[in-house]
């Protein structure tokens, strides 16, 4: 089997390591770095992302990380974004009524949730589609492992000329919110599968098996 090469964007953005070790252990050859070079020609980009949508966007731009994911994908190399770093590829976020412009890759806004305990934090299913990449092999009983406050609640993309509807997977935490997407080269979790466990593993291997 040819060993992957991975490049966990490094922004400023924190829990690099944790995705580091969790890749390497899925079969990666991983590399933490924020060299535009080693991202672009890397078999697979994985964007992580903690805290804030705008402190996330701030870190981004300051290694021109949008322009190495656009560009990444203009070229179909597949591009993995993991919590805020799945909110982040949305046209925008708001928090605490400041909103900021997102990566634009996909339609939609990042906002708080409507829910009595927040954040979200813990161990949750989700709703796959039946046929679902990441989450083939694993059954609806499959918990993962969130930690947020704001999520997508409304998916504003519509399948057009020229392409195929993207598959969305949902879960609930007082709304529904997207958890995963998968939209061929361009994939994201809101949940964190460097830390969910076998689950997130399996979920990592499915990733790497795609590049």
């Amino acid at each position: 089997m040819v060993v992957k090469r991975i490049v966990v964007l490094d922004y400023g953005s924190g829990n690099l390591r944790s995705a580091e070790r969790a890749l390497a252990r899925a079969g990666g050859d991983v590399t933490v770095t924020a060299d535009a070079d080693a991202a672009m020609e890397a078999d697979g980009l994985v964007v992580p992302g903690v805290g804030a949508f705008e402190a996330c966007m701030t870190g981004l731009r300051s290694v021109r990380g949008e322009r190495i994911i656009g560009r990444r994908l203009a070229g179909g190399r597949p591009v993995l974004g993991i919590c805020v770093g799945m909110q982040i590829l949305f046209a925008r976020g708001v928090e605490h009524g400041v909103e900021t412009e997102g990566c634009g890759e996909w339609p939609g806004t990042v906002e708080r949730l409507d829910a009595p305990v927040l954040p979200h934090m813990g161990w949750n299913t989700v709703k796959a589609p039946a046929d679902s990449v990441l989450f083939a092999g694993l059954d609806a009983a499959t918990r993962f492992y969130f930690v947020h406050s704001y999520g997508v609640r409304d998916w504003e993309l519509r399948p057009g000329d020229g392409f195929d509807e993207p598959l969305v997977t949902w879960a609930e935490h007082g709304v529904p919110f997207v958890a995963a997407v998968e939209n061929g080269p361009l994939m994201a979790t809101q949940f964190h599968p460097e830390k969910s466990g076998d689950a997130g593993a399996a979920l990592l291997r499915n990733w790497l098996g795609t590049l």
